[in-house]
């Protein structure tokens, strides 16, 4: 397994054989079961797979928990390389913004809602330093998890506006035994909180509970979601949604799919979960 800070030691292992396809797991490290199962995806979809591990600090804003995002270069090296990583990039914030870097990307629309609203620097940070990313390696297919669902959707019309020539595949959430999203933030839960956490799971399972039992009203959704979470002490409720699966936007009625999403403190962690229903 190579691991490089260098960009052009990156690009001259991604060209050194033109016709082998790489997959690209970029990542913030720490990692879990949810990070190798997409390099688990990459690695049977591709001859090759690389991963990044960079903490970017352009999607935190100032009152975020950048300083304290945990840590483990080390431990996730190890993990990488049973798993048969071909190549880690490594990168530090002078490699990806040097001195007078001046540019961001931005999109309009999809990266207003939800997140957008609670962190409205997120995703220009999340879209720039991943097109940088995606210029650096060049994959062939790039994956990313179904539980940062407006990041996917936000990178999907980055890559179609931006026209790069790469797949994304999107890999399914990855749970802990109760139900709780694997993240990287679990760790900052204190013990209290790690066990009121698995209440998202359990209030957006009971709000797809409602809507397989015929409700289509999209704020007896979110109602059955903000009741189930707000009757635990320790948890408090950022947003709920139940919006179109492809514009964000809030629904009034579901009828053509809906992704049921909410973000939850918990003390001073914010945990995000989702669902998505889509119609047969």
């Amino acid at each position: 397994m190579i691991v490089t800070s260098d960009i052009d030691e990156v690009r001259r292992q991604r060209w050194v054989e033109p016709g082998l396809t790489w997959g690209f797991v970029p990542t913030m490290g720490y990692l879990h079961a949810g990070h190798l199962s997409l390099v688990q995806l990459s690695l049977a979809g591709n001859n090759r797979t690389a991963v990044s591990i960079y903490v970017n600090p352009t999607q935190f804003a100032p009152t975020e928990d950048l300083s304290t995002y945990p840590r483990n270069l080390a431990g996730d090296l190890a993990l990488l390389e049973e798993a048969g990583v071909d190549l880690v990039f490594t990168p530090n914030d002078a490699i990806m913004y040097p001195p007078g870097f001046q540019t961001t990307v931005s999109l309009s629309q999809v990266t207003q809602p939800l997140e957008g609203s609670s962190r409205p620097t997120h995703f220009a940070g999340v879209a720039t330093v991943v097109a940088k990313l995606f210029n650096i390696v060049q994959p062939t297919r790039a994956y990313f998890g179904q539980k940062d669902a407006q990041q996917t959707i936000v990178l999907r019309q980055m890559v179609r506006d931006l026209n790069f020539n790469l797949e994304m595949v999107i890999g399914p959430t990855s749970r802990e035994p109760d139900g709780l999203a694997m993240s990287s933030r679990n760790a900052l839960l204190s013990a209290e909180n790690r066990a009121a956490a698995p209440v998202v799971y359990r209030a957006l399972n009971a709000a797809k509970a409602a809507y397989n039992a015929g409700e289509r009203s999209a704020e007896v959704l979110r109602q059955t979601m903000r009741a189930m979470i707000s009757a635990v002490p320790q948890a408090r409720i950022d947003y709920v949604s139940a919006a179109d699966p492809r514009t964000l936007q809030e629904l009034e009625v579901v009828a053509d799919g809906v992704l049921l999403s909410t973000a939850v403190f918990f003390g001073q962690t914010r945990l995000i979960d989702n669902i998505l229903i889509e119609e047969d």
